[in-house]
């Protein structure tokens, strides 16, 4: 398994939202943002998931955080439904039709769920599931070492730890009744810290 093995989309919304997520975001949560993409695309592999939207799953892997910047930062609402409406609003632009581009709030929204079912959202699941690697360090020994390390070495962690601990919290002060709040309480700054992948990249 190779990141050659997982092409970046060439759609305008794939390039649009990356664009966003680069003008927008630090570069640590940037490539938090690809790294969760590559490790979607690889337990969709490991899994044998074969009907996914790859277009979706790069575009909602790309803008799953971009809500906790301050330029869409939303006071009422959850980050992750914050980010969504970013995500509806660039495939809007892109001519997608209404119900997929709905698709991408609910991919966004639902990577913050403690589980998805992967029956009723596979794009979702993989979302989920590859934030959870990449934050908490959930199955890392699911993917090839190899292939961990070329993610890492492309896309590296950098400051992610202290960077996503300190939004997260701020979310959570400020929002208690979002899923932050439940990451925070959940531990999520020391699975970051002790996250597998920050020693081995």
């Amino acid at each position: 398994m190779r990141i050659a093995d997982f092409p970046v989309p060439d759609t305008p919304a794939a390039r649009g939202a990356l664009e966003l997520a680069t003008q927008y975001q630090s570069a640590a949560i940037t490539a938090h943002a690809l790294r969760s993409w590559l490790w979607a695309e690889a337990f969709a592999h490991v899994d044998g998931i074969t009907d996914i939207d790859h277009e979706l799953l790069y575009v909602s892997a790309v803008l799953h955080d971009i809500g906790t910047v301050a330029e869409f930062d939303n006071h009422r609402i959850s980050y992750e439904h914050a980010g969504g409406h970013v995500g509806v609003a660039l495939t809007v632009g892109a001519g997608w039709p209404r119900r997929r581009r709905d698709r991408v709030l609910e991919v966004i929204v639902r990577h913050n769920w403690p589980s998805v079912d992967r029956a009723l959202d596979a794009e979702g699941y993989l979302l989920e599931i590859a934030t959870g690697l990449d934050i908490s360090g959930a199955r890392p020994n699911d993917l090839p070492e190899d292939f961990r390390r070329e993610v890492l070495t492309t896309h590296p962690r950098g400051m992610l730890a202290a960077e996503f601990g300190s939004c997260v919290s701020d979310q959570a002060a400020r929002k208690p009744d979002t899923a932050a709040r439940r990451l925070v309480d959940g531990g999520i700054i020391g699975k970051l810290a002790a996250n597998p992948l920050e020693r081995l990249g």
